[in-house]
C-alpha cells in the first residue's frame, strides 16, 4: 500500500509538472533574465552592441505584437469571433486573436487582443504562453503593434483582474484609441480575466 501511495503521489507531481511546464518555463526565464539584467529591444535597423540587450526581430509586420519587457513576439490573427470556441481555439495555439468588431491601429478605435490560456484546466498546456506574463507589465511599459508594416506604439495605463462577464464589456468601443490585452487568470484556469489597457504613444 505504501508503494502504491508513493507511486500515486509521484505520478501526480509528474503530471502537475507537465501540465504547468509552460507557466513555469515563462516565469523562470523571466526571473533569471531580470536577475541577469537582460533586456529586450525592438531595433530592426542596426545591431545592438550591449550584450545585455537582446534584439527582437518582428515575427509579423502585417499584424503582430511585441512587448519588449516580457519578450513577447507573436502574430495577431484579425477578426476572430471572441464567442466562438471553434474559431478562436485553433488560432490561439498559433498566436494572438484580434476580436472581431474592434478597431485596428490608426483607426482611432479601441483594439481588443486576447490569448486565452485554455478551454479547460486539463489541456491548457496545449495553448500558447504568449500572454502568461502580461501581469508583469506596469504603467508606461511599452507595447508595440505592427499593422500593415507600420509600427504603432502603446504604453500601459492600467491593469486589473475582473470576472469573465465584466471583461466582455471591453469589447465595446472605448474612449479613443486604446489597446486592450486580455488573458485568463490565474494561468491554467478560466476563473477570471486579466486586462491590460494601453494608450497610444506619439508617432
Amino acid at each position: 500500500m505504501r508503494f502504491l501511495a508513493n507511486f500515486l503521489i509521484f505520478s501526480g507531481l509528474v503530471i502537475l509538472l507537465i501540465v504547468f511546464f509552460p507557466v513555469l518555463k515563462q516565469e523562470i526565464t523571466y526571473r533569471s533574465e531580470k536577475f541577469a539584467g537582460i533586456e529586450y529591444s525592438l531595433t530592426v535597423d542596426t545591431p545592438l552592441s550591449d550584450n545585455k540587450v537582446r534584439q527582437i526581430i518582428p515575427l509579423d509586420t502585417e499584424f503582430g505584437i511585441i512587448i519588449p519587457k516580457i519578450n513577447v513576439n507573436a502574430k495577431i490573427f484579425p477578426n476572430i469571433d471572441f464567442y466562438n470556441e471553434k474559431e478562436y481555439l485553433p488560432v490561439l495555439k498559433k498566436g494572438v486573436g484580434h476580436a472581431k468588431g474592434t478597431g485596428f491601429p490608426g483607426e482611432g478605435k479601441s483594439i481588443f487582443l486576447f490569448a486565452h490560456s485554455t478551454d479547460n484546466f486539463f489541456n491548457f498546456h496545449q495553448y500558447n504562453a504568449i500572454f502568461y506574463l502580461i501581469g508583469k507589465l506596469e504603467k508606461d511599459d511599452e507595447v508595440d503593434i505592427y499593422y500593415q508594416k507600420k509600427l504603432f506604439k502603446y504604453f500601459v495605463l492600467e491593469k486589473f483582474v475582473v470576472s469573465p462577464e465584466i471583461s466582455e464589456t471591453y469589447l465595446k468601443p472605448q474612449n479613443g484609441e486604446v489597446l486592450i490585452l486580455q488573458t485568463c487568470y490565474p494561468p491554467g484556469t478560466t476563473l477570471k480575466r486579466l486586462i491590460v489597457i494601453a494608450g497610444r504613444g506619439i508617432d
